[in-house]
């Protein structure tokens, strides 16, 4: 089976090299990383990621206009999202949910359980 890839949209180089890593070490996955939505819309059409784990607080374009942008355009509006948030409120979750979001995981996260998370969300077997 081929390894899952996953474009992180973040304009946290922290977060970003965390995520990855975990994703990496811990998944298994192929990792892109994108530090704005400009260039997430970018590489999210060009690599066809399996999924997309995207931060909702970004300056420029936050991770809402970048979802927006993701559905809008039929090389990416089939492309699972996460947000990763410290927007954590059940009204910001309902928010999240309405607009179409896969689902939302919680900043800070734990490294060691990011993988396990995404793989519980999308269903995905290792």
């Amino acid at each position: 089976m081929a390894a899952k890839r996953i474009l992180i949209i973040d304009d946290e180089d922290d977060i970003r090299e965390v995520a990855q890593l975990s994703l990496e070490a811990v998944g298994g996955w192929e990792v892109a990383t994108a530090a704005s939505g400009m260039e997430g819309l970018e590489k999210a059409a060009a690599e066809q990621p399996d999924a997309i784990l995207l931060d909702v607080m970004m300056p420029d374009m936050d991770g809402i206009a970048t979802f927006q942008q993701l559905q809008a355009n039929p090389a990416t509006g089939h492309i699972p999202v996460i947000l990763l948030t410290a927007k954590v409120q059940s009204a910001d979750r309902q928010r999240f949910a309405q607009l179409g979001m896969t689902a939302a995981i919680d900043k800070p996260f734990d490294p060691m359980e990011l993988a396990d998370r995404v793989t519980e969300i999308l269903g995905w077997n290792c």
